[in-house]
């Protein structure tokens, strides 16, 4: 099945990237808290991963 949150995290940075410029913020804060809730549910790959998406919206 995976890790849900890990998905999910995945899901909400690709929303925020393609966001509009309006919707952008509040997509981000929904991405970045998604990161986070799966930070702590995550293998130490998979923590590396969150790392890069998290780049990603910087």
């Amino acid at each position: 099945m995976g890790n849900r949150l890990f998905k999910e995290a995945r899901r909400f940075v690709d929303m925020a990237s393609t966001a509009s410029p309006a919707e952008r913020p509040e997509a981000v804060e929904k991405a970045k808290n998604a990161l986070s809730s799966a930070y702590a549910n995550s293998t130490s790959a998979e923590q590396l991963q969150l790392h890069e998406m998290q780049n990603e919206l910087e």
